[in-house]
């Protein structure tokens, strides 16, 4: 695996600034929703649920609301009917892009997804046309002052991670989504505190941009991932370190 592109960080630098808890929120229980109806509500039986449920308590979700998404995916509630789609495509300068949608209406997303790739010289693609470059994964940065390698090491081991490596002052540990909550867990009981903690897709190689294409595509992704149905979005790109530190 050649590693993550560099949208990650930047997307999670750019969080802390803006964070927008309500829409953070909302996603977080489109995905309760969704893992519930597939496997239902008991996290010890589903484990895809323990995934969202991680990311709920990382973001301080109110239990209740945790408990009623968890209710509306189940059908204890009404207001579950949420499904899961994957819209893939070209961004500017030919990179990839992978749409993770979470919605109640396909017949409203998926205009208004199209608009969003034509508006920003992309082109959404059809079904299989870029999901093969990228694998579904767990991935943890940490940054170097907050602990060391063989700390990581050894927890990555216990936890049944798949690799720890350093990409210039972080840290990545990427794992199979099934023990990205135990991960998390491990992480937080030795007091170590990610900068970046998601479940996404991982490119298999990536593209390197000029400033020019980097700036068009950083505006298409930060514009992709503020549309409420967007779960996540994945892709191959890296950009000047000027863009990063931006």
């Amino acid at each position: 695996m050649a590693g993550h592109s560099h949208w990650a960080g930047i997307k999670h630098k750019k969080a802390l600034i803006d964070n927008k808890r309500g829409k953070v929120w909302s996603k977080i229980a489109k995905a309760l929703m969704v893992a519930a109806k597939l496997g239902g509500g008991d996290p010890t039986t589903n484990p895809r649920l323990r995934v969202p449920l991680a990311d709920a308590r990382a973001a301080r979700m109110p239990k209740d609301n945790i408990e009623r998404a968890i209710k509306k995916g189940t059908g204890e509630l009404d207001g579950g009917d949420v499904e899961e789609i994957l819209y893939e495509g070209y961004g500017p300068g030919g990179v990839a892009i992978l749409c993770e949608i979470m919605t109640d209406n396909r017949n409203r997303t998926a205009p208004e997804l199209r608009k969003l790739f034509d508006v920003h010289g992309g082109k959404l693609g059809a079904t299989g046309c870029v999901s093969y470059l990228f694998e579904r994964k767990g991935l943890v940065a940490i940054s170097a002052t907050a602990a060391d390698e063989e700390q990581l090491m050894e927890i990555a081991l216990e936890t049944g991670a798949d690799d720890v490596k350093r990409e210039d002052e972080t840290f990545e540990i990427t794992c199979d989504p099934d023990v990205y909550a135990d991960l998390l867990s491990a992480l937080e009981a030795a007091g170590i505190e990610p900068t970046v903690k998601e479940v996404t897709r991982i490119p298999s190689s990536t593209v390197d941009l000029d400033v020019e294409q980097g700036q068009k595509v950083l505006k298409f992704m930060e514009a992709l991932d503020d549309h409420d149905d967007v779960q996540s979005v994945s892709s191959n790109f890296n950009v000047p370190k000027e863009l990063m530190d931006a």
